[in-house]
């Protein structure tokens, strides 16, 4: 069981280490483990923000859907989001670095439910989110 957990882990670091949306928001994975992920993004003002200079919605919002979904794939399951809330607290100011921290709270066979809380490197929280997400298959 250990060895599929991390034959499970290396695959979803190399899956998620190629994809191209998030090599293009510049995320990092921090931490995975099963029903959690922590993810890092810096806020650049060429890349990140919206006119105010702060990050933008759009892009703390992909910060948070690969959060929860991340955490999702840790438990095996292959995830596509059905429904997603968030609450956005406050601003993160540019130049800013970001984690999420992704956890499945639902582990079902058909639907997952997983919350994400972003936060600034102060430990001020910027969003609180919430997704449901549809089971698709397997990995490995």
């Amino acid at each position: 069981m250990l060895e599929q957990s991390m034959l499970l882990k290396d695959h979803l670091l190399k899956l998620y280490s190629q994809n191209a949306f998030v090599t293009l928001l510049k995320m990092e994975i921090l931490t995975l483990d099963t029903r959690l992920a922590k993810l890092s993004m810096p806020v650049l003002a060429d890349m990140h923000t919206n006119l105010y200079q702060t990050a933008h919605g759009g892009a703390l919002a992909s910060l948070a859907d690969t959060a929860m979904g991340m955490a999702c794939a840790t438990t095996g399951k292959k995830v596509v989001t059905l429904d997603m809330n968030l609450n956005y607290i406050r601003a993160a100011e540019c130049p800013a670095a970001l984690t999420a921290v992704g956890t499945v709270i639902h582990d079902g066979s058909r639907t997952m439910v997983a919350e994400a809380d972003i936060v600034d490197s102060d430990g001020n929280l910027i969003v609180k989110a919430r997704g449901t997400f549809f089971v698709t298959g397997t990995f490995l």
